[in-house]
Order: structure tokens, then C-alpha cells, then sequence
């Protein structure tokens, strides 16, 4: 009898220990190349963590959490009230907020356009539709093109909100599925506009921005970000449902620490303090 409990309790030690749960991260697409890398540098720390990273949108993402499909929401708009108030219902919960790095929306225009320098009111007349033309603003006697994100990516809402004033985009507005489709799109139209993260400037070139015909032009920076004086900044979010802990909690406090914010500024975005 010895010797059989021996084999068995042998048997039960020997078997492996399960992986630990993979933790999910989806939405924001301005914040995809971000999570990615951020992701990539945490697991090589910690080789038993798993970190997926998926787009799709800031709504994706918000929407994923509160059907319980992700982990974290990566958003570049702060949450609605109305998905805080989904979430409370189903999980009763508010949910956990963490602004994990600052960007400057920025303002794409080809390489080859004249123009420099925007107002705010410019950028809401061109985006109305109530201008049409680049000698509107200085620019040569062309049609402008606009390029657009959709209606559930974060930059969307933010720019719709911020710029437009809560005014609805111009129908001659090209929606296109990812900041990068609108940077591509831009590289290639001379009479291209755009707008998204500034991480992803790349054979563009940021436009000034200015706060009205007075001010200065800013573009997007560190110092400028920081200080207020570029008028287009924003937070970027991560949400989860519950108060994290385990890998999760691991994953987001080394984030928000000198390592994972010296990749925040790598990939060209701002950190947060």
C-alpha cells in the first residue's frame, strides 16, 4: 500500500502547472502600435505574461468591455457616461480609468502644399465643408480633399467634439478605416487634409496649429503638449471592468513607469507626468 500511494502521489506532482490567462487589449486603433510595443516590452520581462493586442476602435474596445470580451478598452476618448452606465448595469461596476500617455492630434497636410499654419476656426470651416478651396487659406487655387476617421474611432469624436464643436463632418469628409490609411492617404493628395495621433507622421508634415488669427502656430511636442500651447491634446486610456490585479495590474503599473513611458515616447507620443 506503501508503495502504490507513492506512484500516485508521484503521478499528481508531475503534472504541469496551467499557463496563466492571456490578458486582452482591444480598441483604440491610434493607440495600436503603442499597446503593441508596450506589450512586447512587458513580456520580455516577465516571460509567464501573455498580452494580446488587438484595434478596431476606441467604441470597439469600450463595447468589447462591457460585454465582457476584453480586458482592457484602449481608448483615445474619455468614456461616455452612457457606456459607464452599461457597465454598472451589467457588472455592477464604474470601472477603473488610466490615462497612459498624452498625444497632439495633429493636423496631416502633403508635403508638397503650401500652407503652414491653421486657425482652429479654419480647420472647423474646412471640416464643415464651408471651405472648399486651399485659397481660402492661402493656399493654392485647388479643391481640398478631405480624409476622415469612422464614426467609432475615439479621434473621430474627439476631433468632431473638439474642432467641429460637436458640428457634423462635411459629406465631401472620406472616412477611412485607420490613422494610417489616413496618413497614406495624405502622403499621396497634395490637396489632402487629415488628422490623427502624431505617432504616425510619416511622409507628412504636421500643420501649425493656432488658437485664433492672434496667436501663435504650435506644433505638436512635448513642450507644447505640456504647456497648453498646442490647442489639439488629448489623454489616452486604458479602461477595465474591475480593479486590476495579476498580470493585468502588472501589465498597466509598468506601463505607467520609466520604462513603459520611455516607449510611450518612442513610438511619439508624450508620457503622462
Amino acid at each position: 500500500m506503501k508503495r502504490l500511494f507513492a506512484i500516485a502521489l508521484t503521478t499528481v506532482i508531475a503534472v504541469p502547472a496551467m499557463a496563466a490567462k492571456a490578458v486582452t487589449v482591444k480598441g483604440s486603433d491610434t493607440m495600436v502600435i503603442m499597446n503593441a510595443r508596450l506589450a512586447e516590452g512587458f513580456m520580455s520581462k516577465n516571460p509567464g505574461a501573455t498580452i494580446q493586442v488587438t484595434g478596431g476602435g476606441s467604441g470597439v474596445g469600450i463595447a468589447a468591455l462591457i460585454n465582457g470580451t476584453t480586458d482592457i478598452a484602449a481608448s483615445s476618448r474619455p468614456i461616455r457616461a452612457s457606456e459607464v452606465d452599461k457597465l454598472k448595469q451589467r457588472f455592477a461596476t464604474t470601472g477603473f480609468t488610466f490615462a497612459i500617455a498624452r498625444d497632439g492630434l495633429s493636423v496631416y497636410l502633403n508635403e508638397r502644399n503650401p500652407v503652414r499654419e491653421l486657425t482652429m476656426q479654419q480647420l472647423f470651416d474646412i471640416y464643415t465643408g464651408k471651405f472648399t478651396n486651399w485659397k481660402q487659406v492661402g493656399g493654392n487655387d485647388a479643391t481640398i480633399i478631405l480624409y476622415s476617421r469612422e464614426n467609432s474611432s475615439g479621434t473621430y469624436i474627439y476631433f468632431r467634439d473638439n474642432v467641429l464643436r460637436g458640428k457634423d463632418f462635411s459629406p465631401r469628409a472620406q472616412t477611412l478605416q485607420g490613422t494610417a490609411a489616413v496618413v497614406n492617404a495624405v502622403a499621396n493628395d497634395p490637396n489632402g487634409i487629415g488628422y490623427g495621433g502624431a505617432a504616425y507622421a510619416k511622409g507628412i508634415r504636421f500643420a501649425g496649429v493656432k488658437k485664433d488669427e492672434k496667436s501663435p502656430a504650435y506644433t505638436p511636442s512635448l513642450e507644447t503638449v505640456r504647456s497648453g500651447q498646442y490647442p489639439i491634446s488629448r489623454y489616452l486610456y486604458l479602461y477595465s471592468r474591475t480593479r486590476p490585479s495579476g498580470h493585468m495590474k502588472k501589465f498597466i503599473d509598468w506601463s505607467l513607469g520609466p520604462e513603459g513611458q520611455q516607449i510611450v515616447t518612442k513610438v511619439g507620443y508624450f508620457p503622462v507626468k
